[in-house]
């Protein structure tokens, strides 16, 4: 066993554990392979935790088994019970747990050593600080995703300021941390440890509070990008070389997703996080503006679509709530039998949270190939003889490109409206998740078929089954 326990067996694991995250990553670039990538980055992760456990007999081999068993027990049973609607939730706490755990690292190791470093105390207060903001801004956003908290923006006056104030707190609390000086005459460092968890965890909730409407996405993977800092952190802090290049790894990633999904509300972070939308008043249209919205029934849908040569289907988080992926798949299997060709737009920031409609559609076995980006369907548009926007508000909202006032002016959008014909699935007149009225609602060419998502895509398959 002496082997396993040797420092050149560890850190070779770790070499081949971190080729093995690299390669999974970069076999997630793709959906026909990520389902492959998922299972190459995990088995990276299951040897990391595996060859630490036993390099620093941490724990008995007996502990370390029951250990293994009972995160797979739990593993299993999310990937299994959770629903498909819920991922969004789910990825939100998965995110609090990696900044809880870097935090609970970090303060272990403040804690139980005598003599630390300077570059370990910098990676504690980094630890403490990420990971706090992590786990709190993740728990208020679980909250609001899973409606547990209201999902408008939730501020109060001089919130800006008390951020700042805290924010300059805690840096001069994290200094005295890392340089041991006397801040006041009997202000001891615990102090400055203890106050300094508690203003990452304010820091963390007065950050994502304001965060609302369509914002929450980026909100997701920028605390996604937190805790893989967070991780790299704490790899500094135990000196473990596959912590860093992991949590680097997830950190950078986030990074990018985050930019992604602000270009694609051309949108800076700074604004998203400082000037959410919704603030805006100005530029919002009334009820008279949107004009008259025009319902129509299963029976006349269907003609239409029987009749139509291209579709185009727009999901949005209302298909995710009614759960009508496996229908909307039906619908587009049977237009295409009828010689109509189907695609399926995806807008990057549709659903809570980045992917959630891609990931919908493949639960769904809808085709790959059939998924468009809108810069993709937007430029043949006209051509288009139906779109079938389910749930999605925000981003099909003509006011991006037409209403210099609105909130969310100058963000990319499927542009719907100049197809033929639009079906707009709705449960009633509510506004998005953004808060905004859509003007498309009462355009010439829409039409409005009101009630659940899943039941009104079943009823016209079944039309066309009849």
């Amino acid at each position: 066993m002496d082997i396993f326990q040797s420092e050149i067996f560890a850190n070779m694991s770790y070499i081949v554990a971190s080729m093995l995250f690299i390669f999974g990553l970069k076999q997630l670039g793709s959906p026909e392979t990520a389902q492959r990538g998922n299972l190459i980055s995990a088995s990276g992760m299951f040897l990391a935790v595996l060859v630490t456990l036993i390099n620093s007999q941490i724990i008995s081999y007996e502990w370390l088994a029951a250990g293994l068993i009972l995160g797979v027990i739990v593993g299993a049973s999310a990937a299994s019970l959770v629903k498909m609607t819920s991922m969004p939730e789910l990825v939100a706490l998965f995110n609090g747990f990696g900044g809880i755990a870097s935090l609970l690292v970090g303060s272990a190791e403040y804690l139980g050593s005598n003599s630390l470093g300077l570059i370990s105390l910098t990676a504690i207060f980094l630890t403490l600080i990420i990971g706090g903001v992590t786990f709190s801004g993740s728990i208020v956003a679980y909250g609001k995703l899973s409606e547990i908290l209201p999902g408008r923006q939730i501020t109060f006056l001089g919130q800006r300021i008390v951020l700042i104030i805290i924010f300059l707190f805690s840096l001069i609390l994290g200094s005295q941390l890392i340089f041991g000086f006397e801040l006041f005459q009997v202000w001891s460092p615990i102090y400055s440890f203890s106050f300094l968890i508690l203003f990452a965890l304010i820091i963390g909730l007065l950050i994502t509070l304001p965060i609302g409407g369509a914002d929450m996405p980026v909100i997701i993977a920028l605390l996604n990008s937190y805790s893989g800092l967070a991780a790299s952190a704490a790899g500094f802090v135990i000196n473990n070389n596959v912590l860093i290049v992991a949590g680097a790894l997830v950190g950078a990633s986030g990074l990018i997703l985050t930019n992604i999904m602000c270009k694609a509300m051309n949108r800076s972070l700074a604004n998203v996080v400082f000037g959410s939308i919704g603030s805006a008043s100005s530029g919002v249209r009334s009820d008279e503006d949107v004009g008259e919205v025009k319902p129509i029934n299963v029976s006349d849908a269907y003609l239409i679509l029987e009749a139509a040569n291209s579709v185009l289907v727009v999901p949005g988080y209302g298909m995710a709530v009614s759960q009508a992926q496996h229908a909307v798949r039906e619908l587009g299997e049977l237009l295409e039998d009828n010689g109509c060709e189907v695609n399926y737009a995806i807008h990057p920031v549709a659903g809570r949270m980045p992917g959630h409609m891609n990931v919908l559609l493949a639960e769904a076995n809808v085709s790959y190939d059939q998924l468009q980006e809108p810069e993709d369907v937007n430029p043949v548009m006209d051509t288009v003889d139906v779109c079938i926007v389910i749930g999605a508000n925000d981003v099909v909202n003509p006011d991006a490109k037409d209403n210099e006032g609105s909130p969310i002016y100058g963000m990319p959008i499927i542009e719907a409206d100049r197809s033929k014909t639009v079906f707009i699935l709705k449960r009633s007149m509510a506004s998005g998740f953004a808060g905004i009225d859509n003007p498309l609602f009462g355009k010439e060419n829409s039409r409005m078929l009101f009630g659940d998502a899943k039941e009104s895509i079943s009823s016209l398959v079944a039309e066309f089954k009849s």
